[in-house]
């Protein structure tokens, strides 16, 4: 498996670098900080994919807040999505709360879509979402996020919390694997 790991590391394309990445989350917790201003949010981190993304954009973040996590996941350290599992509810009670869900990427939108229902079936007053990549598709998505650090071209991505079958969250960089490799 590192063997594989070193390959698609060794011939991904960097699409964008630690800088640019880090600027577009400077941009993002400036409009947070504006839209968020006041409401108390509960800031829901989803896990695995949001945990570098989240942490980034955490310290930003200038309004009183609580944190959380969620997992909900149709990957599984794999590189086709399958059925929603939820393997972690936020222990935070939602109900009458401002949430901010944070992910790595928007992909299809079908797991930001089932948190942000969560959420709302939970109480919450309103839920915005934040994600850092949002993947440009052919087809309409059943949700958009309220804060978008970058967007791309629809190509498998890792580094910056997503992965590449579990592995390489934590590259400095977005890249997208050849087409070949994913």
């Amino acid at each position: 498996m590192l063997n594989e790991i070193q390959q698609v590391q060794d011939t991904a394309d960097l699409l964008f670098g630690e800088q640019e990445v880090e600027a577009a989350l400077d941009q993002m917790a400036e409009q947070i900080n504006r839209k968020l201003a006041g409401t108390n949010p509960v800031f829901l981190c989803v896990l695995n994919g949001g945990i570098v993304a989240a942490g980034r954009l955490l310290t930003r973040l200038t309004m009183p807040l609580t944190i959380d996590s969620i997992n909900a996941s149709r990957y599984q350290n794999k590189i086709m999505g399958s059925t929603l599992e939820w393997t972690l509810k936020p222990a935070t009670p939602l109900h009458g709360r401002t949430v901010l869900v944070v992910d790595d990427i928007l992909d299809e939108g079908i797991t930001l879509k089932a948190i942000v229902d969560h959420c709302r079936e939970q109480g919450a007053v309103a839920v915005y979402s934040a994600v850092l990549v949002d993947k440009r598709l052919d087809q309409e998505k059943p949700i958009r996020a309220d804060f978008v650090g970058v967007e791309t071209e629809n190509r498998y991505l890792f580094g910056y919390g997503m992965d590449y079958k579990g592995y390489l969250r934590n590259a400095a960089g977005i890249y997208a694997c050849k087409e070949g490799d994913a």
